[in-house]
């Protein structure tokens, strides 16, 4: 016979989250069009129409290796303001959001510091909570899962644990204490992709982190690709889709759009840039960053023609060496 337990809560971390609404959140999916409709875009125009002030916004990888770098420039081109943003697995792309004041919050997993975030945190300009890389994680695919909450076995005990919104109780099946992590429906997720169709089915290559839970779980998807497939490539073999074109609100073909990270089976990173970028964040110089690499540019493509140049992008290509398993 079960013994009858009640749920209690030990311990509560004080952070803030985003209000938790599954419910909300299905009816919200539930109205979205699933015609096969092409939402082939520019950057300009998904980040215009899809990403508005206020949002909260996840991406998956980072300025590195597969990241939607692009798009993010381009969110920091048209100055988007207030968004709250889902610092997981990423490096650089928080410091570049705060510093140019389009991010004053964000759920931290990992994130590089330095001194202008460290300033905007005790300027009270951008406010943090802090979790952890997994635990991030299982927030977004709890969000995917419809859940409110989900257990995790960590965080407990930790000094994030009270700037989180984590809470402590006593597991109502096993009367050991165990933590729960509030779930995660961001407003938007922006993932980058090795290629899609114009409906938005995606294909990815090689390793990931939760780009499918981001994109299920999210209430506008935007993608950028970098090929353009027809979609009698994806019927011919539909185990290769990761992301299906129901959940997807905007495609944007945007070769090197990872750019200066890598995209495994297309082109290795650019090292002397990617030097630049994290320079720029120890010495407090991302405001001359900003400027050179997207201010001064109307959009991506002008800014890799002007910037970069066609031979630094062919030599890019050639240094990638990861091709086995990046084609389907």
């Amino acid at each position: 016979m079960a013994t009858e337990r009640h749920l209690r809560i030990l311990d509560e971390g004080r952070g803030d989250y985003l209000k938790v609404d599954p419910d909300g959140f299905r009816d919200w999916v539930g109205t979205k069009n699933r015609a096969m409709t092409p939402k082939l875009m520019t950057a300009a125009e998904a980040v215009s129409r899809f990403v508005a002030d206020g949002d909260y916004i996840t991406w998956e990888c980072n300025y590195l290796q597969r990241g939607p770098s692009a798009v993010l420039r381009e969110i920091v081109r048209q100055k988007k303001r207030r968004l709250w943003a889902c610092g997981k697995f990423t490096w650089v792309a928080v410091a570049l959001l705060v510093d140019a004041g389009c991010v004053d919050r964000a759920d931290m997993g990992f994130f590089m510091g330095g001194p202008g975030l460290n300033r905007a945190v005790l300027e009270g300009r951008l406010k943090v909570w802090e979790y952890s890389n997994v635990v991030m994680t299982n927030r977004v695919r709890a969000g995917a899962m419809g859940l409110s909450f989900v257990q995790v076995r960590s965080l407990g005990g930790t000094t994030n644990f009270p700037h989180s919104a984590a809470k402590l109780i006593e597991d109502p099946y096993t009367g050991e204490p165990t933590v729960i992590v509030p779930a995660l429906n961001p407003d938007v997720a922006i993932i980058h992709v090795h290629q899609a169709d114009v409906y938005g089915n995606a294909r990815i290559f090689g390793a990931g982190i939760s780009d499918v839970d981001s994109a299920m779980a999210s209430k506008k998807v935007v993608i950028s690709t970098e090929e353009i497939i027809d979609t009698e490539d994806i019927r011919h073999n539909p185990g290769l889709t990761k992301i299906p074109f129901y959940a997807v609100d905007a495609v944007v073909h945007q070769p090197f759009g990872a750019y200066p990270g890598e995209c495994p089976g297309h082109y290795a990173s650019d090292s002397e840039h990617v030097g630049e970028v994290f320079t720029a964040m120890n010495r407090d110089k991302l405001g001359a960053y900003l400027q050179k690499w997207i201010y001064a540019y109307d959009s991506e493509e002008e800014m890799l023609e002007k910037a970069v140049g066609r031979v630094r992008l062919a030599e890019l290509e050639r240094r990638s060496t990861r091709k086995e398993g990046f084609r389907p």
